[in-house]
């Protein structure tokens, strides 16, 4: 059970979290000009909003059991190519890094299965996605032993007309717990569709992509993450604060 100590914290770290995410740009930052984009323009344009809305777990790979849960917010700033999207939408993109709030989700199920979703939307514009996993612990991992887990996953990008994207990914993850302190790694392939909505001169994409990550889960009663991950050409940096148990 998730006491209300623990609930008032984390709706507490949520709403700073929330207050401290930076706002990128204006609601014009919709891709409405993706006929100016030459094919290698929008393979690359393609290849980096995968490196955004590709999933993220942001956790260890050790299973969190059957009646384990673990439910934060995080926060990914994903550097893009500022010229790109400056020319695919109306001028808007006037950072170098598109912050993503995540709200997460992971619960554990018997023989060593988790299972888990969020949901975002990307402040100042209409981009919205979620997406959701099913991770398998091959190794549980113990006192002496690492643990091993494999994930799939699926991510969709919603609330841009002008774009039709959808992510599926696999990855293998190792981690080993320390006392409150687990530092993790993986490394993953993502296979995705990106297609310019009734844009004529454009074809669909079909990126397939590396993904390498390192990052440290910290248990001090309230569950914080730290993330780096290079996804093709593309650095994220992501955190995440909430409840692990």
């Amino acid at each position: 059970m998730i006491s209300k100590g623990k609930m008032g914290r984390l709706a507490a770290a949520i709403a700073a979290a929330m207050a401290l995410t930076p706002v990128a740009g204006s609601a014009d930052n919709d891709f409405n000009n993706l006929q100016l984009l030459t094919q290698s323009q929008f393979e690359t344009l393609s290849e980096n909003l995968v490196a955004a809305t590709a999933y993220k777990a942001l956790a260890p790979a050790e299973s969190l059991g059957a009646l384990g849960f673990d439910i934060g917010l995080s926060i990914s700033g994903t550097e893009i190519d500022e010229g790109i999207f400056d020319l695919a939408s109306q001028g808007g993109w006037d950072l170098s890094t598109l912050p993503v709030p995540r709200l997460h989700v992971q619960k554990g199920l018997p023989m060593n299965v988790d299972v888990g979703a969020f949901y975002t939307g990307v402040p100042g514009s209409d981009i919205r996605f979620w997406g959701a996993e099913l991770k398998y612990a091959l190794v549980p991992g113990g006192i002496a032993t690492p643990a091993v887990a494999f994930r799939a996953a699926y991510s969709k990008l919603e609330g841009v007309d002008e774009i039709d994207l959808s992510n599926r990914s696999i990855e293998l993850t190792v981690s080993k717990g320390f006392a409150m302190l687990t530092p993790y790694a993986g490394v993953g392939r993502i296979y995705s569709d990106v297609e310019a909505v009734d844009v004529a001169t454009l074809d669909s994409e079909e990126p397939e992509i590396n993904r390498v990550y390192v990052g440290l889960n910290i248990n001090l009663g309230m569950n914080l993450v730290v993330e780096a991950d290079k996804t093709g050409d593309y650095t994220t940096y992501s955190a995440k604060v909430g409840i692990r148990f």
